[in-house]
């Protein structure tokens, strides 16, 4: 008999493809995720807001928090999804937003995580995609704005920049 204890999991992570508001789209109904939220990783301000980050100045990129029940569900399919839904050859943007903030990271929280998406980068690579995600360290993640979290979800639209495209 499986047990409340023994069926869930939760597990982090983090997903930067340009614009947070598509990438949230994607996951935020997915199998096993249990919670998005959209905000900010990689730069040295503290609690920065939107305005600072869209000034390309902070360092930070839009970033999607995933919290998922990884039993339910693993971090590769999650990545796999991730390079599905953005083009991850185009350097500090995405379509036609432009800047570091816009830019291809997955912030890992574990050398498992890490060694998944470089295992999923070498396969783009064998494909001809040249992936020019980033790898990093999670660092502090910074919870976007309220206005911005569910954003399509709330509007009630599809993202102008986010479509999903079948690679593995």
């Amino acid at each position: 008999m499986e047990t409340k204890e023994n069926s869930i999991k939760l597990e982090t992570a983090y997903f930067a493809g340009g614009c947070f508001w598509g990438v949230e789209h994607y996951f935020q109904s997915l199998k096993g995720v249990v919670s998005t939220i959209v905000g900010y990783m990689g730069g040295s301000l503290s609690n920065p807001t939107y305005e600072q980050v869209c000034t390309g100045k902070t360092g930070h990129a839009e970033v999607l928090e995933v919290i998922y029940n990884s039993i339910e569900t693993s971090f590769e399919e999650l990545a796999k999804l991730f390079f599905e839904i953005h083009d991850s050859t185009q350097l500090n943007r995405q379509g036609p937003d432009i800047g570091e903030q816009y830019r291809s990271a997955i912030f890992y929280t574990s050398d498992a995580q890490k060694e998944t998406a470089l295992n999923l980068i070498d396969i783009l690579k064998s494909k001809g995609i040249n992936a020019v995600t980033a790898l990093l360290p999670s660092l502090e993640f910074w919870e976007a704005e309220d206005y911005h979290q569910k954003y399509y979800l709330y509007k009630g639209q599809k993202p102008y920049c986010h479509f999903r495209k079948i690679i593995f």
